[in-house]
Formats: C-alpha cells, structure tokens, sequence
C-alpha cells in the first residue's frame, strides 16, 4: 500500500510538471498585455483631454494668383519656392475631433530678389483617421496673417485646409509629412488692386503625444 502510494504520488507530480507551463499560460493570458493593446491601434486610441503638439518645417509653392484690377490669373512673379515653418498646438475632444491653434510663417523670393514675408496666426479643426500605426490627420485652420513686401504692410484674414500622414514610432512621439492649401487675400479700399493669392506647403512635421 505504502508503495502504491508513492506511485501515485509521483504520477501526479509528472502531471503537475506536464500541466503547470500550460496551466501558467491560461493564467497570464487573463491579463491584459500592454504591448498587444500598442499593437492593436485601435481608432479609439485618442480619448477626451489628449493632447498633441507639433513642429513642421518645409517648402513652399506658389500656385493661383487671381489680379482683379483685369479679373484673370496671373503670373505673382516669385521664383517657385519658399520656405515655411510652423507650431500646432491640438486638444482632442474625443478620438475623432479636435480643435487648436496655430503659428506659422513662411518667406518666398520675387523674380527682383526681393521677398515676401507672411505670417498667419490662427486657429485649426480637425479629425483623422488610423490604420494600425498609421494616422491621417485632416483640418481647416483660418485667423488673421501679417504680410510685408519691401515697405508695404497688409493685415487680413487667411484660410487653410490639408492633411498628413504620420507613423507612430511610439506612445510620445510620430512623424510624418503634411501638406496644405493655404489662401491669403489682399483686399483694399481700392477693389482694382486686390489679389488673391494661392500657396501650397509640403512639409516634415514631429508630434509630441501627452
């Protein structure tokens, strides 16, 4: 009987020792995985009161100029590109939406060597999109741009609608490229000098995520 017992006894321990790696397995996958939800990227991976803030430096490209003084396009005589640069600033009031601010600025060289400085200051809406660790922001900014050429000044209004495409590398940081219409009217007391102006940016952004 004694020696029954301890055949037994050491059979169930080869069972506990066959069964104790599958049985730890089923325990540890009860819990949540940090990395496997990073992985996942669901589209609810924004929340209310998220944060972003970016930094974008680029080029830019002069497209639709509109002269009212003979109502055609024309030719704004600038070289072909500029450089730009800008700060967002974005707050999400849910994983889809969110609403931010703006400054930016960006410079472009006349056919005469001389330059045309502009810069906006303004506010933005947006949503966007994710595919696994790959988002697509879209906005609308608009708000009010200083602009100078040699001694002459003009304070006006603007507006601006484009996009990106990012890559999160990881939970604080994702870069990418951003592009954007963006529309600065001269308009004066003179409607025969007003012009409309037509820019397009291209540019490498970096978001902070907080």
């Amino acid at each position: 009987m004694h020696r029954t017992m301890v055949n037994a006894g050491r059979v169930l321990l080869i069972i506990l020792l066959i069964f104790s790696p599958i049985l730890l397995a089923a325990q540890q996958g009860d819990e949540p995985s940090i990395d496997a939800d990073w992985d996942d990227f669901f589209t609810d991976l924004y929340a209310r009161g998220d944060q972003t803030f970016l930094i974008s430096m680029g080029v830019t490209f002069p497209t639709l100029f509109y002269f009212f003084n003979n109502n055609e396009l024309g030719d704004p005589q600038f070289t072909g590109i500029g450089g730009t640069g800008s700060l967002n600033y974005n707050y999400y009031l849910n994983s889809k939406l969110f609403l931010g601010g703006e400054v930016s600025g960006m410079f472009i060289s006349s056919l005469t060597g001389n330059s045309l400085f502009i810069v906006p200051l303004g506010m933005r809406v947006g949503t966007q999109f994710i595919v696994n660790r790959f988002e697509f922001p879209v906005s609308l900014s608009f708000g009010m741009v200083w602009q100078t050429y040699l001694n002459f000044g003009y304070y006006g209004f603007y507006l601006k609608a484009g996009g990106g495409a990012y890559f999160r590398v990881s939970s604080d940081w994702s870069f990418g490229l951003t592009t954007d219409w963006a529309w600065f009217p001269q308009w004066t007391d003179d409607p025969a000098k007003n012009v409309d102006g037509n820019f397009i940016y291209l540019r490498l952004s970096a978001r902070y995520h907080f």
